[in-house]
């Protein structure tokens, strides 16, 4: 964090005395620089790219349909190459200004890739895979995080002279990411359901699992889309008032609840803290092993998921990072009166990111688009990335504080509510390995235990196809 907030006074363009000091080696190792215009352009800074997301993430049906999967993440694309520009050039104008609104534009730009690509996936994905196809998200997201990490020290990019290049290279990837797309296959389901080009879906089919007999999934299709024309396509806020899917929402938004009110995002903040109490006497290199430990386990998800089942990898990931936090607790609180306590807590927090990885981390991701139907999926998707991204701006807004109320006992609260969602992950949310759409979403239907009568289904469903708002 104090590299952090140093390094924040030279690329948001603000100089003072106390970094002056910090040069010449008249301030303590680890004290922070406090400048509170150097701390409010920092917040500001991380607060819009959060803000961005969940600002975005509302829009992801509105591009999903009407741009489709393919030109949709295409079109998102400019957004990050736009803040990865203005935050690679940030010396050549007004750092600050130049900063905050390359943050705010990558924000954007996550908030609407972050629901196009597991939607996209989901879709291609057969049924056997469609878990480890999922699951391929997250494991690219920790790769980028541990080389970012990487790139991040102070001998490569992340130093005095180097920052700019560092913030705009975070444009890279959607370059190649652009030209990847161009040879990829639009969602046969998007071509057939929504479009209604049986031809070209029968064509996407086949690039996609090569030169087969595709009548049975166009079957498939073709039954999915005859509940599509039933149901009509929805709006966020005909999904929100629907009691057809109240289930599945729930489900879906609890799932993203559980991801980031998990304590994450407060481990990362927590680490460097405990790692130096420990004894590393480079912390920095023990928050990169956390982030080869993401790889690892992220690829034991995407091994085991079409296996083990997103139910049984949620149930066991959150309740083995609720007994973590417990532990971890107990090696702050002792700390102090036993040293080796603080192994105890290094402990906890490797393996803490361990379970993360394996259920809570990637599978909320995709498992919104295998439990809605055709229909309603985008905005599903929508709802429940703006629900993550909202989780994520409350945590990195109000840990800090948290952390300085209740002090060495604060990841107790993360125990309680991760103790809470293993009881609602068993009791509430059903096992999708294997299941079609529709056994999925007959599924919800037997767990309603008294699902709507056919006539009040079907009005329901007229009155939703009749309005404006579909």
């Amino acid at each position: 964090k104090g590299f952090v907030l140093a390094l924040c006074h030279l690329s948001l363009g603000v100089y003072n005395e106390e970094l002056a000091r910090r040069e010449r080696g008249n301030t303590t190792e680890h004290e922070e620089p406090t400048d509170a215009t150097v701390v409010m352009y920092w917040s500001l800074s991380v607060a819009t790219f959060s803000i961005g997301g969940m600002v975005s993430s509302f829009l992801v049906s509105f591009v999903s349909d009407i741009r489709g999967r393919i030109k949709g993440m295409l079109f998102i694309n400019v957004l990050a190459i736009t803040a990865g520009l203005l935050m690679g050039l940030a010396k050549m104008g007004t750092p600050y200004l130049m900063v905050i609104a390359g943050r705010a534009i990558m924000g954007l730009y996550c908030g609407l890739s972050s629901g196009l690509v597991p939607l996209y996936i989901g879709e291609i994905s057969p049924v056997k895979y469609r878990g480890a196809m999922g699951a391929l998200h997250q494991l690219a997201i920790v790769i980028g995080i541990l080389i970012s990490q990487v790139i991040g020290l102070d001998f490569l990019l992340g130093n005095d002279d180097m920052w700019h290049v560092l913030l705009g290279l975070s444009g890279a990837p959607a370059i190649l990411q652009s030209l990847l797309l161009l040879v990829c296959p639009e969602s046969p389901r998007y071509l057939y359901i929504k479009l209604g080009k049986v031809e070209e879906a029968c064509k996407s089919l086949k690039r996609l699992k090569g030169d087969y007999d595709t009548s049975k999934d166009i079957a498939e299709m073709q039954a999915e889309k005859e509940e599509v024309m039933n149901e009509a396509q929805m709006s966020i806020l005909r999904l929100l008032r629907s009691s057809v899917y109240r289930q599945q929402l729930f489900v879906a938004l609890m799932m993203h609840l559980s991801q980031q009110f998990s304590g994450i995002n407060a481990i990362f903040y927590y680490s460097t803290s405990i790692f130096q109490t420990a004894g590393v006497g480079q912390p920095v290199y023990a928050t990169i092993g956390m982030g080869v430990i993401n790889i690892i386990f992220t690829l034991v998800s995407v091994m085991l998921v079409d296996r083990a089942g997103r139910r049984t990898l949620t149930m066991v990931g959150l309740g083995g990072m609720c007994c973590c936090a417990v532990a971890m607790t107990v090696g702050m609180v002792f700390q102090d009166v036993y040293s080796w306590m603080s192994y105890l807590s290094m402990a906890a927090i490797f393996l803490f990111v361990s379970f993360f990885e394996i259920g809570p981390g990637p599978i909320p991701w995709f498992i919104v688009a295998e439990i809605f139907s055709q229909g309603p999926r985008p905005a599903a998707i929508a709802l429940a990335g703006c629900c993550n991204w909202t989780c994520n701006f409350i945590v990195g807004m109000f840990f800090p504080y948290l952390e300085g109320l209740c002090g060495n006992y604060v990841f107790v609260i993360f125990a309680v509510l991760l103790f809470g969602f293993t009881v609602f992950t068993y009791m509430r949310v059903p096992e999708t390995k294997g299941k079609t759409f529709e056994e999925i979403t007959a599924v919800f239907h037997h767990k309603r235990g008294a699902p709507p009568s056919k006539p009040q289904e079907e009005a329901e469903m007229v009155q939703l196809k009749s309005s404006t708002e579909a």
